[in-house]
């Protein structure tokens, strides 16, 4: 029990050290951008994204070389993607008047996220059917298989790209780019020791109440590693800023889909998740997606009544996960 204790302890101070962390590294990144004269979409939907996406990211690096558990890290990243889905918008719809949505917003990154989920999904399929040793339990992932959803995560960057090149900032703000880009570096170091530490609190507790690190990483380590997004999210709605409040949680979910997962699998040589496990939360997660795009093309606008429904529908989804790692229903198989 005492040791329970304080690895719940070890997980809330990580957790607050992945906050810190992930603050000081946003305003260093967004404080570049502005320097730099960058597009408010695109600032939204890789500099912020990818900034915000780096517990996630870390979690897969980690829970891979360190612990050996690709599959938290797997977690992690559908867990993250889910909560980004579903919670940051509410939360951001609950923070500002009038949460608005754009045509960009709902056919070009909104629908791109859709592919990197086809995309991730394809991938897994790929390693449980043709990749010796895949079978419809466990898939197989070899570097070959990480470099299609790389590759995809490539052209979403030089489609971002493509939209700055007639681009003119309206105004460029004077920063000591070399103070910035050090506090970015040392950002990315304390998240990462947040994140070790989180890591080991959750694989012990999986250890001591027999349950999959796979679900761990879906609930308690997305939750936490997400945090960042919303702070960056809600911070931009309150500004008044919806367009950056929303390709921010596209975004970062488009880089953790496409680029966290193969990098870990580039890091292991090749990695195996439990295919059965992987379907239904990913079904999950494609379910959101549609909800997320129907309600935010709607008006165009995000209301405090569809963001109640987020909620509820992430409350769905928690109340599933903790009815399988109570015992208490088998939908997910092979866990």
């Amino acid at each position: 029990m005492v040791g329970l204790l304080a690895y719940a302890a070890l997980a809330v101070v990580s957790t607050a050290v992945i906050w810190k962390g992930s603050v000081a590294l946003e305003r260093s990144a967004e404080r570049l951008s502005k320097h730099y004269g960058l597009p408010v979409a695109v600032h939204g939907a890789v500099v912020v994204a990818v900034g915000s996406s780096f517990p996630e990211l870390s979690s897969v690096v980690i829970g891979t070389l360190v612990h050996g558990e690709f599959a938290l890290g797997v977690g992690t990243i559908v867990g993250s993607a889910i909560f980004n889905l579903l919670v940051i918008p509410a939360a951001s719809a609950f923070s500002s008047e009038e949460l608005e949505a754009t045509r960009d917003i709902v056919h070009k990154d909104a629908q791109f996220y859709i592919i990197s989920v086809l995309v991730l999904f394809i991938t897994f399929a790929l390693g449980a059917t043709y990749v010796p040793g895949g079978t419809n339990e466990a898939a197989v992932l070899t570097p070959a298989l990480a470099a299609m959803p790389l590759v995809t995560y490539g052209v979403y960057v030089f489609l971002q790209y493509q939209d700055t090149r007639d681009y003119v900032p309206s105004r460029t703000i004077e920063v000591d780019t070399r103070r910035e880009w050090a506090t970015l570096a040392v950002s990315l170091v304390v998240i990462a020791v947040g994140v070790e530490g989180l890591v080991r609190a959750v694989l012990a507790f999986g250890a001591a109440f027999g349950t999959p690190s796979f679900l761990w990483g879906l609930t308690v380590i997305a939750a936490a590693t997400s945090l960042p997004d919303a702070v960056v999210s809600v911070r931009a709605a309150r500004d008044d800023e919806s367009v950056t409040s929303l390709t921010n949680v596209l975004g970062s979910n488009t880089f953790n889909l496409l680029v966290a997962i193969p990098v870990g699998v580039l890091l292991a040589g090749s990695a195996t998740i439990n295919f059965l496990a992987t379907i239904p939360t990913m079904g999950f997660l494609a379910f959101a997606t549609i909800v997320f795009i129907v309600f935010t093309r709607t008006h165009l606008e995000l209301t405090d009544s569809e963001a109640v429904g987020f909620l509820a529908l992430y409350a769905v989804f928690l109340a599933w996960m903790t009815a399988e790692t109570l015992g208490l229903i088998e939908t997910v198989q092979g866990i």
